[in-house]
C-alpha cells in the first residue's frame, strides 16, 4: 500500500489519543534502526524521544529480536497462572537490577495497570484508604492512575476514585510557593506536605506515590535531601512510598532506576516503558520484602490475562542484557554530561529559554517570553498561546521527532545514540529556537 492509501484507512477507522478527530493527519512510519525512523516516503527522522520514552536500546536490536523469535517458536502465551522459563528468569534479572530488597515482581501489561495494582497493594497492606500524589504528576490513563496525576488530562475523567489528595513538590523554576531557588527556600515545600500531612491525619494515609523526578510536566528534579525527607515523614507514620520509575526507570536517567540518585528505597515501584523498550507491551509492580510477607498468607486481589506475558517477558530478558552488553547505562550518565553543556548554551543563546535541566539522557528545555519574571510564553495547558505545534512542525521538517508541549521542549533519545547524534539532533533544536525568540520581539 501506498502512504495515501495508508492513510485513507487509517483516517476512517483510527481513533488517536488526547486530541479531536478531525484535524489528525499522521506521518506514517515504516521501519525504523537504532536513533532512526522512516516514513512511507523514505524520510528519515531522528527518534528523540525513543518512541515515547520507551525505546531505550534503540529500534530494531536484533539481540532483542532474535530472543523473541526464539521464544515465539517455542511458547508465545500461557495463562497468567502458569509459569515459564521466560517469567521466572525476567523476574530474577529485574530484582538483579532494582535497589535493596525490591525483589518481587508482579507483572502486568504496562505503566498505568502497574500503578492500578500498586494502590490496591497499598491499601490492602495498611488497612488505610487516602493516597496522596504530586501536582504536576502523571501516573498513567487508567482510572486509578489518572485520578493520581496532576496535570489537565485528569479532568475528563473527573469525578475520579475517592481518597487522592494533591501536593506542591519541589518545582525551583516556578516554585509554586514564591521562591526564587531551592538554595534559599529552605525545602519549603517538604515543610508544607509535612502540615498538610499533619492536617489530614498521617495515620489514614495508605502511600504518598512520587516520580522520583516529574516526567512528562517538566524533567522536576528534585532538590538535595528533599526525597530523603518524603522517606522519613512517611517512616514516621507507616506511609508506603511508591516510586512512579515507568519513565524514569532503565537508565533514562544514568542509573538503572531515577530513585537511586536521591539514596532513597521505596517501598513499591511501577515500571514498563524500557523494560521491553516498547517492544512488546510489559509492566511490573515490585515490592518489597515488608509487603512480599504481608500478602504471604493473605490473597493480592490483583490479576490480568496478560500477566507474565511469555513473549514479553522474553524480550523484558533480552533487553536487560543489552543494558548490561552494551553499557547503555553508563552511556546514559555519559552522554548527559555532554547534554547539560549543549543544554547551557542554548539557554545562553536564546533569550526565549528560561530554563533548562536534566539527569543523564533526559532533559527539558522551559520556554518563558521574560527571563527576569520568568512568565511563560505559552502557558499551563496552553493559557496564554499555543507554540508546540509549530516546533513540532519545524522539527518534523528537519527531521527531529520529540515530544513537546506548553512551554516545554523534552529531550529523550534512545541511550544508544553517540555524541555526534547527540550533536546533529541538537543543533537542530538549536535552530529551531529561532521561532520562538522570534515571539519575543
Amino acid at each position: 500500500m501506498n502512504t495515501s492509501e495508508i492513510k485513507k484507512l487509517d483516517r476512517e477507522h483510527v481513533i488517536y489519543p488526547w486530541v479531536a478527530q478531525k484535524p489528525v493527519d499522521p506521518i506514517i512510519m515504516d521501519r525504523a534502526e537504532r536513533i532512526y525512523m522512516w516514513d512511507t516516503d523514505g524520510k528519515r527522522y531522528i527518534d528523540f524521544c525513543a518512541g515515547l520514552l520507551c525505546v531505550n536500546i534503540g529500534h530494531s536490536n536484533r539481540h532483542v529480536l532474535k530472543a523473541m523469535n526464539a521464544q515465539m517458536e517455542k511458547l508465545t502465551y500461557v495463562a497468567s497462572m502458569f509459569g515459564t522459563e521466560a517469567k521466572a528468569k525476567c523476574a530474577s534479572m529485574v530484582a538483579e537490577v532494582t535497589p535493596g530488597d525490591l525483589d518481587y515482581v508482579f507483572f502486568t501489561n504496562g505503566g498505568a495497570e502497574a500503578v492500578e495494582n500498586a494502590i490496591k497493594a497499598v491499601r490492602a497492606y495498611t488497612g488505610r484508604h487516602k493516597i496522596y500524589s504530586r501536582w504536576n504528576s502523571y501516573h498513567g490513563a487508567t482510572t486509578g492512575a489518572i485520578a493520581l496525576s496532576g496535570d489537565p488530562r485528569r479532568a475528563a475523567s473527573e469525578p475520579g476514585p475517592a481518597g487522592v489528595t494533591s501536593f506542591f513538590g519541589p518545582y525551583c523554576y516556578q516554585c509554586p510557593l514564591g521562591y526564587d531557588s531551592h538554595e534559599t527556600c529552605k525545602l519549603a515545600c517538604l515543610e508544607q506536605l509535612k502540615k498538610q500531612v499533619l492536617y489530614d491525619g498521617p495515620k489514614s494515609i495508605a502511600a504518598i506515590f512520587m516520580e522520583p523526578i516529574v516526567g512528562t510536566n517538566g524533567i522536576l528534579i528534585p532538590p538535595p535531601g528533599y526525597m530523603k525527607g518524603v522517606r522519613q515523614l512517611c517512616d514516621e507514620n507507616g506511609i508506603l512510598l511508591v516510586s512512579d520509575e515507568v519513565m524514569a526507570g532503565f537508565g533514562r536517567t544514568g542509573k538503572w532506576f531515577g530513585i537511586e540518585h536521591h539514596e532513597v528505597l521505596p517501598d513499591i515501584m511501577t515500571v514498563a516503558k524500557g523494560l521491553t523498550s516498547g517492544y512488546v507491551p510489559l509492566g511490573a509492580m515490585i515490592w518489597n520484602k515488608r509487603l512480599w510477607d504481608h500478602f504471604g498468607d493473605k490473597p493480592f486481589v490483583g490479576g490480568l490475562t496478560y500477566a507474565g506475558h511469555t513473549l514479553a517477558c522474553a524480550a523484558a530478558v533480552a533487553n536487560i542484557e543489552v543494558y548490561k552488553q552494551d553499557n547503555l547505562i553508563e552511556n546514559s550518565r555519559v552522554l548527559g554530561l555532554h547534554l547539560a553543556k549543549r543544554l547551557e548554551a542554548i539557554k545562553q543563546r536564546h533569550p526565549s529559554v528560561g530554563d533548562v535541566r536534566n539527569q543523564g539522557l533526559w532533559a527539558c528545555i522551559e520556554l518563558t517570553s521574560d527571563r527576569k519574571t520568568r512568565a511563560p510564553l505559552a502557558g499551563y495547558n496552553d493559557s496564554v498561546r499555543k507554540v508546540s505545534g509549530e516546533i513540532s512542525k519545524r522539527l518534523y521538517a528537519a527531521g527531529l521527532y520529540l515530544f513537546n508541549k506548553w512551554d516545554y521542549i523534552f529531550i529523550s533519545p534512545p541511550l544508544c545514540i553517540n555524541q555526534a547524534e547527540l550533536d546533529e539532533s541538537m543543533d537542530i533544536i538549536d535552530k529551531t529556537l529561532d521561532y520562538t525568540d522570534s515571539l519575543l520581539k
